[in-house]
């Protein structure tokens, strides 16, 4: 069904493209009522406006708080042309039909984005009128055509300009992307004001929840190629994180690029030395800390140099050319490398070498704030699990000696290594760690038993003198029998066991030191 357009409602805090799209207006004859600034702006620019004011016969009023809300402009948007009743009111109350509603939001989203904005001026940028002529327009869609966005712009020019109007469809499409603007905008204003008014150290999981994510791209596929898949991020920006950095160099990020990223620059975030990282499938397979970025990946290298081939690298410093050249050593392969930034002569060494130029991705996070995500998001199938996430603490200060064998010196440090670790590990988790890197990792078995086993095999003969992590507690003593025949000295765990007493005593049997956390890390 096609409508022409005779009288279009502009009024826009974002402004740009907006001038030529009035002149196109103008140009086909259309009326053009406008408010406030974008008013003046399209006058100053010789173009004939209406204020809305005039229209309405009614003043802006309120610091500007009420202009639109009116009969003579939601009547306009709302009457229904082919309904008689409709026509016949609108004519009595002198109300004409507006065809074309030009509408953009206050910029709640910018002043959101700094959490030193006061919280007068969030309230001020909540924006009424707008989402209101937005609605209207929308739901009136049948004669109605809206603009929320200035990226519509140019699609709607190229129609408008060879035929004066639109046909049904295109409104359609206008009027569902007007609905999900409003509806975005409606949540980031719950979430933001929420934030804003949670009390320190209650935990508060709202009755009704609320998100906001804006779609960057479409991505080739998802986990496999069969599946379909996009990426979103949340509107205001998380800086420092793998959904925010910014790619430099290399193929488009796939599904599982996206995840392992985002996985390897949590896991290094925390270290205060330089740290290194090499994710595979969602969980590390190595992990080092050292006196130098080169170092600290060479010993993450070095963990599973098997698993490590094609893998993901994280770093928390930026990545220097003595650290490049590492990377770079013969039958060394990885899909992509995220760091806090590159010296622009790794970045030279990274792009240039021939099995690496077309294929390597390298993604920029700037600073690493000492922050992970405040809560954790699992879709199920018709619901959704929230929970605050496990975030980085200090649990291990509290740990308590519970083997009468002491931890042996130098080894504290290897421990602390491999119960941050642990933590990113798919459960049940078993991390081994000596020299200040992680030696063997068991992931994801069904029992705690076979991942010790997948550790130490991992290990070989360098667990001898290793210190060890797990997730939750040994269920049996016989995690401890295979640790003591590897020669582990010491082990970090949560306890809580019915059966701690038997791997305390069998850890003093075989002169291993066991310090237990009380807090477990799950990781499902």
């Amino acid at each position: 069904m096609f409508r022409s357009i005779r009288r279009a409602l502009i009024s826009v805090s974002n402004k740009s493209g907006l001038l030529e799209l009035a002149q196109i207006l103008a140009q086909r004859g259309v009326e053009i009522i406008s408010t406030g600034g974008t008013a003046k702006m399209l006058r100053e620019a010789g173009l004939a406006v209406i204020e809305i004011s005039d229209w309405t016969g009614f003043p802006e009023m309120l610091d500007g708080r009420v202009k639109t809300l009116h009969p003579k402009v939601h009547g306009g948007l709302l009457g229904r042309r082919e309904l008689p009743e409709h026509q016949k009111a609108m004519d009595e109350y002198s109300i004409y039909p507006i065809d074309l509603v030009v509408v953009n939001l206050y910029p709640f989203e910018a002043v959101a984005s700094n959490p030193d904005s006061a919280w007068s001026e969030l309230i001020e940028n909540i924006d009424i009128g707008g989402p209101s002529m937005l609605r209207s327009a929308a739901k009136n869609h049948e004669s109605v055509v809206v603009l929320s966005d200035p990226g519509q712009y140019a699609f709607f020019q190229e129609g408008f300009q060879s035929d004066g109007g639109t046909e049904l469809p295109l409104r359609q499409k206008l009027a569902l992307e007007a609905y999900q603007r409003t509806a975005a905008y409606d949540c980031m204003i719950a979430k933001t004001l929420g934030e804003r008014l949670a009390v320190p150290g209650e935990e508060t999981f709202p009755d009704r929840l609320t998100m906001t994510y804006t779609k960057v791209k479409n991505l080739r596929y998802g986990e496999n190629p069969q599946q379909k898949a996009a990426f979103y991020r949340e509107t205001i920006p998380t800086e420092g994180t793998a959904s925010w950095g910014e790619v430099l160099h290399g193929k488009e990020l796939s599904y599982n690029n996206l995840l392992d990223l985002d996985a390897a620059i949590e896991i290094v975030r925390p270290l205060q030395e330089p740290g290194a990282c090499v994710v595979k499938h969602n969980n590390p397979c190595g992990v080092a800390c050292a006196d130098s970025l080169e170092r600290a990946f060479q010993l993450a290298y070095d963990s599973d140099p098997i698993s490590a081939f094609g893998g993901i690298i994280g770093l928390n410093r930026v990545v220097d050319l003595a650290t490049a050249t590492r990377m770079t050593e013969p039958n060394r392969f990885f899909e992509c490398i995220i760091a806090e930034d590159f010296t622009p002569e790794a970045i030279a060494l990274l792009t240039t070498r021939p099995t690496w130029k077309n294929s390597v991705r390298l993604v920029k996070t700037g600073k690493l704030p000492p922050h992970g995500p405040i809560q954790d998001f699992r879709k199920l199938n018709g619901g959704l699990l929230l929970q605050n996430a496990d975030q980085v603490r200090d649990d291990f200060a509290e740990a308590k000696l519970v083997t009468t064998t002491a931890v042996p010196e130098g080894k504290m440090a290897d421990l602390r290594l491999a119960w941050h670790v642990v933590r990113f590990v798919k459960s049940n988790a078993i991390v081994l760690a000596k020299d200040g890197m992680i030696l063997g990792v068991g992931a994801g078995q069904m029992s705690r038993v076979d991942s010790m086993r997948i550790a130490l095999e991992k290990a070989g003969a360098k667990s001898r003198g290793a210190v060890l992590a797990s997730d939750a507690f040994f269920p049996f003593r016989d995690n401890v029998d295979l640790a003591a025949a590897a020669g582990i000295v010491a082990m970090i765990q949560p306890g809580g066991s019915v059966r701690d007493r038997e791997s305390i005593e069998a850890c003093d049997h075989n002169r291993i030191a066991m310090l237990f956390t009380g807090v477990r890390h799950f990781r499902h």
